[in-house]
């Protein structure tokens, strides 16, 4: 964990805000809070935050429509928490940017679990020297040390589960990886669920670095395996 890592909480809830503000912060990180998406869109004007804490269910606008917004503007990591049981409800946050959920009630050290995965960083798993530093994916190019990705002389923006996931690829080009072995690499629990959620992120993924989505040539289904990076 960053010990000066910086969260905003964002909950319509007082007592619910308040616990996590004063949990997050015995675990070492700096808490702001804010109690609708109005509240923070003004902090978030002032400051810059490593992750957003983010309720789905809030009066004006909700945590799924701001999370759209955020991830339009920004890349910084967003965990939702919401009510709702449903995997279309947690598909959509996912969808609309969102790095991960977590269902209500939860335990706060599942909170502090979630967020501590968000905020890691997976490194390569093969020596700096074993893979090529610059990837071509058609007209991207890929800085494997440095985690960017690149259209020209244009940044494209990856959210951290985005960036976690090309650098798993990175450690293992040309072979492919089960939606299990992901769900392990980005340190979450297993289970369908997560399996699920991992599909939605190379959708989002796959949006971004291929001409054609719906045909990956890069970020290829190997069937009955999983998934396979394979630049040029």
């Amino acid at each position: 964990m960053d010990p000066d890592a910086h969260l905003l909480i964002v909950d319509d809830d007082e007592r619910i805000r308040g616990l996590l503000q004063k949990f997050l912060m015995r675990n070492g990180f700096l808490v702001s809070a804010a109690r609708d998406a109005a509240h923070a869109e003004r902090i978030l004007s002032g400051l810059d935050f490593d992750l957003i804490v983010l309720d789905v269910m809030m009066p004006g606008e909700d945590g799924v429509s701001f999370c759209k917004r955020l991830r339009a503007e920004r890349d910084v990591p967003i965990l939702l928490l919401t009510a709702k049981a449903e995997t279309s409800e947690r598909i959509a946050g996912l969808e609309a940017g969102a790095d991960d959920y977590l269902a209500k009630p939860f335990e706060p050290k599942e909170l502090l679990l979630r967020i501590n995965s968000i905020l890691r960083r997976v490194p390569p798993s093969e020596p700096a020297d074993a893979t090529p530093k610059v990837l071509s994916l058609g007209a991207l190019r890929y800085d494997v040390e440095k985690g960017a990705m690149w259209d020209g002389d244009t940044p494209v923006r990856l959210t951290a589960t985005e960036a976690q996931l090309m650098r798993i690829f990175c450690g293992s080009l040309g072979e492919p990886l089960s939606r299990g072995k992901l769900v392990e690499d980005l340190g979450r629990d297993g289970g369908q669920a997560q399996e699920r959620a991992v599909d939605v992120q190379i959708t989002r993924l796959r949006r971004k670095i291929e001409a054609d989505p719906k045909q990956p040539r890069y970020l290829q289904t190997v069937r009955g395996a999983g998934y396979m990076l394979a630049p040029d």
